[in-house]
């Protein structure tokens, strides 16, 4: 790589980082030395490893929550039922980054903060959904949470299922939040 790197370049290798390494490994120097280039890159984009952490957590926010729930309104265009894709794409997906994230969050003031945002941001999301299939406002609260609890529960489990039992489950939770 060059050093001409963008902080959007900084990022992603953060975000490859946290998912493979935990937030231990978001430093400057082996970040700089994965990608090939001096720390002095890195300091060019982000004024000290804090800032790099809270644009790292912004970063997460955009990945994990605003660009999946743009992907999805798109493919509404299209008549497809939002919840169902959903549900497919968040426990069809390597959860690694979203696992490491959570672990963060356990020690660190602002990734908690981050994680609480986007557990909003997320719930409220799933909530508008039902309404939206003609469920009211409290069943659909109550369904949102439930199935988001499923999701951080199946997000954190260390023993994943296997495709097919994995596929049940899945139509399992679709079948609840559909009634």
């Amino acid at each position: 790589m060059t050093d001409q790197l963008s902080a959007k370049d900084w990022l992603h290798q953060g975000l490859k980082t946290l998912a493979e390494s935990g937030f231990t490994a978001l430093k400057a120097e082996p970040l700089a030395k994965a990608m090939g280039v001096s720390r002095g890159s890195f300091y060019w984009h982000f004024a000290d490893i804090g800032a790099f952490h809270a644009a790292i957590l912004e970063h997460w926010r955009e990945v994990a929550a605003e660009q999946i729930i743009a992907n999805l309104e798109a493919a509404s265009d299209h008549g497809n039922p939002l919840l169902p894709l959903l549900l497919r794409q968040a426990f069809g997906s390597n959860l690694a980054l979203e696992k490491a994230v959570r672990i963060w969050a356990t020690l660190d003031p602002l990734a908690r903060a981050a994680v609480q945002a986007i557990d909003r941001r997320r719930l409220d999301y799933v909530e508008h959904l039902l309404r939206a299939s003609g469920l009211s406002p409290n069943v659909a609260r109550a369904r949102a949470q439930i199935l988001y609890w499923a999701f951080i529960g199946y997000a954190l489990s260390d023993k994943p299922l296997p495709r097919a039992r994995q596929q049940a489950v899945l139509d399992e939770l679709l079948r609840i939040a559909s009634r």
